[in-house]
Formats: structure tokens, sequence, C-alpha cells
């Protein structure tokens, strides 16, 4: 069975946001997960190849994945609003796919910029994925405040989230929590994205 693909855009709190839903093959969704891109400012897009490859590996887990462009990214209206309005939409792209997937578990998977976003819309979900998560950022009222698990998946070079800094803050924080170390050259997972992707899917092995 081919696996189905729609493009489309969702209602957002600052106008339409451009958004790609894919099912998994071979059968019904067994989850839903929506998967934020890294830092617009910094070229960030849904089609990044670290998001791209995070909804890949979800999807063969048997999940469908959302993905969208923040807002002013492309074809989404808005203007960036340094993290703030784009939890916004990230809640609006979460309600959208609880709503059409109604009774299915539910995912939230970010890279960089996106796993900060993704780390603070996490209620109703089973779990946050967060790739490289930014630890220069000093954000980590975010990490405390999320009610769920919360799953690292970290370049062990990565120089935005440096291994010594990401594991002190791990090691304080409370709840339920896992980690995943990623030998590979930068933040982007350079050399490594087969890594990456076979570690996000073992991430997603149990809804």
């Amino acid at each position: 069975m081919a696996r189905r693909m729609e493009s489309l855009f969702l209602n957002g709190p600052a106008g339409r946001l451009e958004a790609l839903l894919e099912e998994p093959e071979g059968g019904e969704p067994q989850a839903a997960a929506l998967v934020l891109h890294p830092h617009p400012l910094g070229g960030g897009t849904m089609h990044n190849k670290v998001v791209y490859r995070m909804a890949r590996a979800l999807r063969r887990r048997g999940a469908v994945t959302l993905r969208f462009n923040f807002r002013g990214v492309h074809l989404s209206e808005g203007r960036h609003d340094d993290g703030r309005g784009e939890v916004d939409d990230a809640r609006a792209a979460k309600a959208y796919l609880m709503e059409r997937y109604a009774g299915l578990p539910l995912v939230l998977a970010g890279f960089s910029f996106g796993s900060r976003v993704a780390v603070q819309c996490g209620e109703g979900a089973r779990r946050v994925i967060l790739a490289g998560f930014p630890t220069v950022y000093r954000q980590y009222s975010v990490l405390d405040a999320c009610p769920v698990l919360r799953v690292f998946v970290q370049s062990t070079r990565d120089e935005y989230g440096p291994r010594d800094q990401l594991e002190r803050v791990y090691e304080r924080l409370w709840g339920p929590k896992r980690i995943y170390w990623v030998e590979a050259r930068d933040h982007f997972f350079a050399g490594a994205l087969d890594k990456l992707e076979r570690v996000v899917e073992e991430a997603g092995r149990a809804w």
C-alpha cells in the first residue's frame, strides 16, 4: 500500500501555515507525531534533512507525521516571533493532528529550535523527542515544565548543545527522561544521519 501524502494549510494564530501530512506505509497509523523544524532565521524549514529523517523514522514505527513551516517561512503567513508565536503555531498544529487522528497516542519531536518549541507543547503527548537541544540558550525551565517523557538525541560534537552542558542539565532534570548520544561531526548530525534515524526509530518503539 502506497503511503498517503497530503500538502495542506493549517489555520494558525498568525495566518495559514504550510504543512505536509504523511501516513505510514502498510496499514493504519498507530500514533500521530508532530515534527518541528530548526530556527527560521537560520534557514530552517520543514524540509530540513534532520527533520525529514526524524519524520521518516517515526513513520517506520507506524506514526502519521505532520510537519509544517513556522510563521513567516515559505508559504506560511505571519512574521518570526522569537519563539513565542512559534509555540502558538505548534499548539495549533498539534490540535489539528489530535482532532484528525483522535484517540491515537501523540508524540512531539523537534530539532534544535524545534526541540525548544516542542518541549513547551508536551501536554497530552506520550513523549517529546528532542534532537540537538540547544543548551547555549539556557532555557532549562522549559524542560522542567514538561510533564512527559523527554527523549534527548544529541550529537557528541554539538556546538550548540555541548555534551558536558547537556549532561549537567540531564542529571538535574526531574521526571521521566532518556538520552541517546550519536557520534557525529556537528549539531546537524553530519556524517551520522543514518544513525540519527535509527536512534529516533528506537526512541519511538513503544507508543
